[in-house]
């Protein structure tokens, strides 16, 4: 079972740097600046968590997350050398695919650490959004988070189903977890789906 939870850790830490990666591109940045992007992106988001939890910061005790960053910015970079532009919507996509393995596995580690599912909830949430707020700012952007479409949002879902799933299994709770997240995301940037906003009235007044 730990070797699921950490080879699918990796994989959500890959994807992530995926998406760093194609943003790097979109925004012309040179070599380091696409390093950096890849690398906040992808552990970002459980840095600050295991900051915030006071556990030691998981790439620093395995730094196996380190070179699959830089494995998987070169060898996105080099199929980059092959097109012309990169849509949107595959940054979009990889973004979704990266939120959904970390609101899962940053839950699946805080209850571990032996925290309650309320915070599990919470930590997953971060550990899914706040990689890619840093690598949007860096990059100038709005972040996705504070756009229109449903994104921490569909992290709190996912992270939740994990949590309830995870009372009968393990496995199930983790595909159960990613699934929720994914699709919600993913329907969400289809559909433009939002949270009701404060509209501002005709007199000035909210």
């Amino acid at each position: 079972m730990e070797q699921i939870f950490y080879w699918t850790d990796l994989a959500g830490v890959a994807v992530f740097a995926i998406s760093g990666t194609l943003l790097a591109f979109r925004k012309h940045m040179d070599g380091f600046g696409v390093i950096v992007l890849a690398s906040v992106t992808a552990i970002g988001g459980g840095t600050l968590r295991d900051l915030i939890l006071g556990l030691p910061v998981f790439w620093t005790t395995d730094p196996t997350y380190l070179y699959c960053i830089l494995a998987v910015a070169v060898l996105t970079i080099i199929w980059l050398r092959f097109k012309a532009y990169i849509p949107i919507t595959t940054l979009l996509v990889a973004d979704a695919v990266g939120v959904a393995f970390f609101a899962t596995m940053g839950a699946q580690k805080t209850l571990m650490a032996g925290f309650s599912p309320f915070i599990a909830v919470v930590m997953g949430t971060i550990s899914a959004c706040f990689g890619g707020m840093i690598r949007d700012v860096l990059a100038r952007d709005i972040p996705m988070v504070l756009k229109g479409e449903l994104y921490a949002t569909t992290c709190v879902v996912g992270a939740s189903a994990y949590v309830i799933v995870m009372q009968w299994n393990a496995v199930a709770a983790l595909s159960v977890g990613m699934l929720a997240t994914l699709l919600l995301r993913l329907t969400a940037i289809r559909y433009r789906w939002s949270l009701p906003v404060f509209q501002e009235h005709q007199d000035g007044s909210l």
